[in-house]
């Protein structure tokens, strides 16, 4: 009986054993980068938003709601997808002549959407700016 020696059987699987080694890795890199996109981009709508209730709380005369429905609005038209369950608050720091409001700040918060389920990533952005004050000439 002959027997005849199988070129290259002692490396039979190893491509496979390669694949699961690899594809796995790759796959977790491209959902990182993936999930620090929606990070980013969260982040960048929080900023936003809370910069425009920021702009519409300044303004002399606004409503006392007007800054955090102001930012909520903007979530709402901009950025729904990246910013889920958004929140606003509004506070304020008293110049020390008087009553007046001297600075207004904006937080809005938020999850962002995530791949692993039961994760919550939470984010939050405020923005601080001077009341604006009308002074006769």
């Amino acid at each position: 009986m002959i027997l005849r020696r199988r070129v290259g059987g002692r490396d039979a699987g190893a491509l496979i054993l390669s694949y699961l080694i690899v594809v796995p890795v790759f796959m977790l890199a491209v959902m990182v980068i993936v999930q620090s996109a929606l990070w980013y981009l969260a982040r960048e709508a929080a900023l936003a938003a809370a910069r425009q209730g920021v702009d519409a709380a300044r303004v002399p005369g606004a409503a006392a709601g007007a800054g955090p429905a102001a930012a909520l609005a903007f979530v709402r038209d901009s950025a729904s997808g990246y910013l889920q369950v958004p929140t606003a608050s509004m506070s304020g720091t008293q110049d020390a002549g008087g009553g007046a409001t001297a600075t207004i700040q904006i937080t809005v918060t938020g999850h962002i959407p995530t791949f692993v389920p039961g994760l919550v990533i939470n984010i939050s952005q405020a923005v601080q700016a001077p009341a604006e004050k009308f002074v006769a000439p």
